[in-house]
């Protein structure tokens, strides 16, 4: 059997996170829009995924490239915790383009996880 590289669903993403995207309640939406930017074309072209806010021993769970729109949810140091959809973008039906009442961890149904925040510009939404 032949296993894709980068998860296809919310649920088997959702297993492979190590540190949570943890969706905190407010008085606006419970994300930011963001976009990725500053990657270099002609070194790797890609920001990783990864399944915690870090290199390792967190692992890279998917690839967003310059212009892929993506909501900013937290902050650890220098990381942000992200959700986006499936085609690299950003949607209603991800949920967080709203408050929420209470603190929990985000589970779909968009891929979420953990990006370095160098390559992440805030867009006004």
């Amino acid at each position: 059997m032949i296993m894709a590289l980068f998860p296809t669903t919310a649920t088997s993403q959702s297993s492979r996170i190590d540190v949570p995207v943890m969706i905190t309640p407010g008085g606006g939406d419970a994300c930011a829009n963001g976009e990725i930017v500053g990657l270099d074309p002609k070194g790797d072209g890609f920001l990783s995924v990864r399944s915690g806010p870090g290199g390792r021993p967190y692992r890279e769970i998917d690839r967003l490239f310059n212009g892929n729109q993506i909501y900013i949810c937290g902050q650890s140091g220098a990381w942000y915790s992200v959700v986006y959809t499936a085609d690299r973008g950003i949607g209603r039906e991800c949920g967080v383009s709203t408050s929420w009442s209470t603190q929990q961890p985000y589970t779909g149904p968009c891929h979420h996880g953990w990006v370095h925040s160098r390559y992440v510009k805030g867009v006004a939404g």
